[in-house]
């Protein structure tokens, strides 16, 4: 079966490190940097995977994600809640169409979107 992996724009890569690693937790699959180039990277987490790029024309910010039916999703919001990064504070919610799924969203410091349903 074919898979599909989100590219989201990103511009400062200590920025991305920051949010990505350090606060949501996704480990860094590869990267491909050469000197003074712009970087295109790998990043996954429970079975997510994005790709994060420096490139211009490989996509435009404030694009969007949604991660359906991960698992414990109260549990990372509290994880997250607890790390207190002071650029997100997400909030978790239940979905107007069924008050037993949750959904929590971050907005990366690029303007892409992550929303989690679980």
């Amino acid at each position: 079966m074919a898979s599909i992996t989100p590219i989201f724009r990103i511009f400062d890569y200590a920025k991305a490190i920051e949010f990505y690693i350090d606060w949501l937790g996704f480990k860094i699959d590869w990267e491909h940097k050469e000197v003074d180039t712009p970087v295109y990277m790998q990043i996954s987490r429970d079975g997510i995977q994005l790709h994060l790029s420096e490139h211009h024309g490989d996509c435009t910010p404030g694009a969007r994600a949604y991660i359906d039916g991960f698992k414990h999703l109260d549990e990372f919001h509290h994880l997250l809640i607890e790390k207190n990064y002071k650029f997100n504070k997400p909030g978790l919610e239940t979905q107007p169409w069924n008050n037993q799924v949750y959904c929590m969203e971050v907005i990366d410091p690029f303007g892409n979107r992550l929303t989690f349903n679980g």
